[in-house]
C-alpha cells in the first residue's frame, strides 16, 4: 500500500471514532457553552463560523494522536486565510505532505438529504501556479493529496436556544446543544467538487450538496478524474466560446468545458438535488 492510500485509510478510520468523542448518547454535541472564571456558562451561538471553529478545536487533540500514531507532524496554517487548515508532514520525509481542510455544514431544514454545501479552497494564484506560496502553507503541487475532513450536522431550532440566559455548572447537562446528529466523512476535494463557485464573487471552488453523494465521493468530476478538475478550475471563466446567438461567452459549466476539450460528456456526474433513488 502506498503512502497516499495509507494516509487516506488512516483518516477514514479516524473519523469513525469522532461520533463517540464529540456526542452524547442522545446525539447532542457535548460542547454546551463558554465558561468564565466565575463558573458561569454562556450558550454558544448557532452561527456556522462559530460552530465550525469550536468543532475544529474540539477534535484537534485527536488529530494530534492520529499524526503521532502514523508518523506525521502537524503544521497549522500560518495565517487565517491560508490553505490548508492542517498540513500533515511525514517525520522522515519533509517533502511528503498531505493537505487536510476542515469542512463543516448543516443539513437543510425539511430536506435532510441535502446540506448547505461548502467551499473547497481557492482556484486563484496558488491553484493555478502549483509552485506559488501566496495564501498557502506549502506550494499546492508539493502535496501528495488534498483532503476534506467533513462534519455534517443538524442545527437546533433557534427558538429552543436562549442566548441571553446564563447557566451554572449544576445545570450543564440540561443545556440544549446548538447542533447534533453528526455525520463524518473524508474525501479528496476534487471528488466532491461541483462546477460552480462556492461563495459569490470570490475565487472559491464550490462543493456538491447531496449528502449521500458527498460521503461517497460522487462529485461532478468523480468519473472524469482529478486532471479534469484541475484543468477546469484553472481555466474557470477564462475560455471564450461562441454563445450560439452571434456573440461570445465565458465557459462557466462543466458540460461546455468538456465539449470544448473534446472529452466524454457522459462522464460528467450530474448534481442530485432530489431525494436519491435506491441503487444510484
Amino acid at each position: 500500500m502506498d503512502k497516499k492510500t495509507e494516509f487516506k485509510a488512516a483518516l477514514q478510520d479516524f473519523v469513525t471514532t469522532l461520533q463517540e468523542y464529540i456526542s452524547s448518547e442522545d446525539g447532542q454535541w457535548t460542547i454546551k457553552g463558554f465558561v468564565d472564571i466565575y463558573k458561569n456558562i454562556y450558550t454558544i451561538s448557532s452561527d456556522t463560523k462559530i460552530v465550525s471553529k469550536i468543532l475544529e478545536i474540539h477534535i484537534f487533540p485527536k488529530l494530534l494522536e492520529l499524526s503521532e500514531k502514523h508518523g506525521y507532524k502537524i503544521v497549522l496554517a500560518d495565517h487565517q486565510n491560508y490553505y490548508p487548515d492542517i498540513s500533515f508532514v511525514d517525520n522522515e520525509d519533509d517533502l511528503l505532505r498531505f493537505a487536510v481542510d476542515f469542512k463543516t455544514t448543516y443539513r437543510l431544514p425539511g430536506r435532510p438529504h441535502l446540506c448547505n454545501g461548502f467551499t473547497l479552497g481557492s482556484h486563484g494564484k496558488y491553484f493555478e501556479d502549483r509552485t506559488s506560496t501566496k495564501n498557502i502553507q506549502f506550494p499546492y503541487g508539493s502535496y501528495s493529496g488534498h483532503y476534506c475532513l467533513g462534519i455534517i450536522y443538524d442545527r437546533v431550532d433557534a427558538r429552543d436556544i436562549d442566548e441571553t440566559r446564563i447557566f451554572n455548572l449544576d445545570s450543564l447537562t440540561s443545556i440544549t446543544s446548538v447542533v447534533g446528529n453528526f455525520q463524518f466523512f473524508v474525501a479528496e476535494k476534487w471528488s466532491i467538487a461541483s462546477d460552480k463557485s462556492g461563495s459569490g464573487n470570490t475565487a472559491n471552488i464550490g462543493s456538491i450538496n447531496n449528502i449521500e453523494d458527498i460521503t461517497q465521493g460522487k462529485g461532478m468530476f468523480s468519473k472524469l478524474g482529478e486532471e479534469w478538475f484541475d484543468d477546469y478550475w484553472m481555466n474557470y471563466k477564462k475560455i471564450t466560446i461562441p454563445d450560439g446567438k452571434g456573440g461570445t461567452k465565458k465557459i462557466t459549466n462543466l458540460k461546455d468545458f468538456v465539449k470544448y476539450r473534446k472529452g466524454d460528456a457522459s462522464l460528467i456526474v450530474p448534481k442530485h438535488n432530489g431525494v436519491p433513488k435506491k441503487g444510484n
